[in-house]
């Protein structure tokens, strides 16, 4: 299969290479519409799940990168843990799952111009496992809309 850029909503800004790699450091990339957990993790757990055909157990995330986390988001028949971080990458976003390997995706900040927020999906989209921790590093450097 072939990485693509996923367009389940018209917002949703997420790209996913359906065979994540362990060697790769991020397994796609999200660029949200704001930081705010409660409103943005609903579309990104479905559109995962669906993708990956997975079912998300937990959503890890840098606690000060996020307004609004709740506790649990909820999702058709469930809930989703959120686990809040002090320690974590706050450029990442983590989905973890029962039985498999999580699903790490860049987070690329909601007020990153357009081009470059494009371009980095993209890039995640088709060369994960070749990313290194220092373009990972490149890759959050974005800049900002104006």
């Amino acid at each position: 299969m072939t990485p693509t850029l996923l367009a389940l909503h018209p917002v949703l800004r997420l790209t996913l290479d359906p065979v994540p790699s362990r060697r790769a450091v991020v397994d796609g990339a999200w660029w949200p519409q704001s930081r705010d957990a409660a409103t943005e993790l609903p579309g990104l757990i479905a559109a995962v799940d669906q993708r990956l055909g997975r079912t998300t157990l937990l959503v890890g995330l840098y606690e000060n990168a996020w307004t609004h986390i709740p506790d649990r988001i909820p999702a058709p028949g469930r809930h989703v843990r959120v686990g809040r971080y002090r320690d974590a990458d706050p450029h990442v976003v983590v989905l973890f799952f029962a039985a498999v390997e999580p699903v790490a995706l860049l987070l690329i900040p909601p007020n990153t111009a357009a081009v470059p927020a494009e371009t980095a999906l993209m890039r995640t989209a088709r060369h994960t496992a070749d990313l290194t921790d220092d373009d990972l590093l490149a890759l959050t450097c974005l800049p900002t809309a104006v």
